[in-house]
């Protein structure tokens, strides 16, 4: 669907509930056309909180002295993996900060790992910025998808969210190299971070639409205490669920989760997520001691449930709304694996 600059300024901006409700309604309908109600379900591992960058927004940043740092060894990983593949999970995502101990061999001895004993899984990783040589070796080894937010797509703005020593440039070059690869990419940002204006976020939604990524990740401002931005207001409910909503409309085959930062700033903000147009949970197979150390940002929900908690209770809460979880690897529309 094309939506022109001012219109979407229009429902970037608009406070009328109405004009959300009939956005929303749109969106559930360009989803249903290609997903129907199926929500799929990814199976989330927080494998390593350590990070060399010092993103002012993130509650693992290098500079953080208050944080307790962890890593998973690779047989705690093949563990919630194990645990996973016994709920029924098809598909897990590796996620970490930029942990420079994870080097690239370590994390090709992880994917062989991994696939050797569930090869008909999707596999995802989440580990931030590498070159393509790294990419190229971890789809060798058994990557399919690689989640890389792009946080925003203006260089002024990301100026104002990160250190002189990271790059917009090179965090977009990563997210074309990726897609040349052949992973199916996901990108995203957040909605409400300081300085971020209407412009912003429309500059956002264009460059998504330019990228075409299979996976798009939006959630709300979260401000964590012990970082620069720890006393900014949060983001937006209303205001991100409308950016899930135009993303759905921009991008009908994307596949867009219903973030725990949703649930964590409002009351069935999952649930409401999936309302606006999203259509993936990841529910967290992490070991239940480390998830409340993952802290990107303050008061994350569902750190202390175990593995099939988590499952059982967002199973039964997507069914109350009348969607239909869906634990298949939930490939793309249109994706061709053997692209």
């Amino acid at each position: 669907m094309e939506l022109r600059d001012d219109e979407l300024l229009h429902y970037i901006t608009t406070e009328d509930p109405a004009e959300a409700e009939a956005l929303f309604a749109r969106a559930r309908e360009v989803r249903s056309s290609h997903y129907g109600q199926d929500v799929y379900f990814r199976g989330l591992i927080e494998f390593s909180n350590y990070c060399k960058n010092n993103c002012y927004y993130c509650g693992i940043r290098a500079g953080n002295p208050r944080v307790e740092r962890y890593r998973l060894s690779l047989e705690e990983m093949l563990s919630c993996c194990r645990m996973g593949d016994l709920l029924g999970y098809r598909t897990f995502v590796f996620q970490s900060g930029e942990d420079p101990w994870f080097t690239d061999d370590r994390i090709v001895e992880m994917l062989e790992a991994v696939r050797r004993e569930f090869p008909d899984n999707a596999i995802t990783l989440s580990i931030g910025e590498r070159s393509r040589a790294s990419y190229e070796r971890f789809f060798r080894a058994g990557a399919n998808r690689y989640l890389l937010r792009h946080e925003t797509a203006s260089e002024e703005h990301y100026r104002k969210l990160h250190p002189p020593t990271m790059s917009l440039q090179e965090r977009k070059q990563c997210l074309w190299d990726l897609k040349g690869i052949g992973y199916q990419v996901g990108a995203g940002f957040m909605v409400g971070t300081p300085f971020q204006t209407p412009e912003n976020l429309l500059g956002d939604l264009r460059f998504l639409q330019k990228l075409e990524p299979q996976m798009v990740g939006i959630g709300p401002f979260l401000p964590q205490e012990d970082t620069p931005f720890g006393k900014h207001p949060q983001g937006s409910f209303e205001q991100t669920l409308r950016m899930v909503a135009l993303t759905r409309l921009l991008l009908p085959k994307a596949l867009i989760p219903a973030t725990t930062a949703l649930g964590t700033i409002a009351p069935q903000g999952r649930e409401k997520g999936l309302m606006a147009g999203a259509n993936v949970v990841m529910p967290n197979l992490s070991p239940k001691e480390v998830r409340k150390l993952y802290a990107l940002y303050d008061h994350k929900i569902c750190t202390g449930d175990e593995a099939a908690e988590c499952r059982v209770c967002m199973e039964g809460r997507i069914r109350n709304f009348g969607f239909v979880p869906n634990m298949a690897r939930g490939d793309a529309a249109g994706w061709n694996r053997s692209a």
